[in-house]
């Protein structure tokens, strides 16, 4: 599954190189196909992956990995994954099911800050023996839009990003991946902001777009992926390529504009 996507992005762009930060966004579109990408991606690669979940539950993550080839309760068990389900953690929280909730990574529900979710991030990727044999660490989130949604301020979803970046890929060397919804909404001015901020941070963008003429059967969406030169040297262009793409049950085909087998 995914063998296609995994062909084109793996061979375009080095995502393993340490300290790079890939953006994740999505337009009238669902792009949550590329989260599980990158999250047996980087689980076979060996790294140690922190999940910030915020959508879906685990069950749903793992039977989509499984399918992938990747068990997410093998994963967790043996330490290489930390998983942070949104869902429930949320419930503990509002309802103080637990009596420790207010160190919850979701304690901002409750009106403070993302100081518990970072601290949970770091926590959770920082090596823990001398012994642990993982690659390097990984922070995958789905989805920092919901946090706008929950009633975070736009600065702090901000402020939260940039001090992951700092832990995640200076001091550890590691990767950040996020999913994060574009409304094309002049009026949304916090998502706007959010996402002109991780645009510029970002080393990789992947937008994945609905199509302008609506739904088509034989092909769902526009997929833009777009990294920037080396370093971020000043005359650097940034570099894209777009492709088309079709969801199947088990994989994703990939074309060029317009030379669909449908079209052709």
């Amino acid at each position: 599954m995914f063998a296609e996507l995994n062909h084109i992005l793996n061979s375009s762009l080095e995502l393993l190189e340490q300290g790079k930060f890939a953006l994740v966004l999505d337009t009238k579109t669902d792009g949550s196909f590329l989260v599980h990408h990158f999250l047996s991606f980087y689980l076979k690669a060996g790294c140690k992956v922190c999940f910030l979940a915020l959508v879906q539950s685990f069950s749903h993550y793992n039977i989509i990995a499984q399918k992938l080839g990747i068990n997410l309760t093998t994963a967790r068990e043996k330490g290489q994954l930390v998983f942070l389900e949104g869902l429930r953690s949320s419930s503990d929280v509002l309802f103080g099911e637990e009596q420790d909730c207010g160190q919850s990574p979701l304690q901002f529900l409750s009106g403070s800050d993302l100081k518990h979710l970072y601290n949970f991030v770091r926590s959770s990727l920082a090596p823990s023996s001398a012994e642990e044999t993982w690659k390097c660490p990984v922070l995958l989130v789905d989805d920092l839009s919901v946090l706008l949604s929950l009633g975070v301020k736009a600065v702090q979803v901000v402020d939260f990003i940039h001090y992951c970046r700092v832990t995640v890929c200076s001091q550890l060397k590691g990767n950040i991946v996020a999913l994060a919804h574009s409304t094309d909404d002049p009026e949304d001015d916090e998502n706007e902001l959010v996402v002109s901020f991780l645009r510029h941070q970002s080393s990789l963008t992947l937008e994945a777009e609905g199509l302008a003429t609506g739904f088509c059967k034989d092909v769902h969406g526009q997929l833009k992926i777009t990294w920037k030169g080396p370093c971020h040297a000043k005359g650097e262009k940034d570099q894209s390529k777009v492709y088309q793409y079709k969801i199947q049950d088990k994989n994703v085909s990939f074309f060029a504009r317009g030379l669909s087998s449908a079209v052709l």
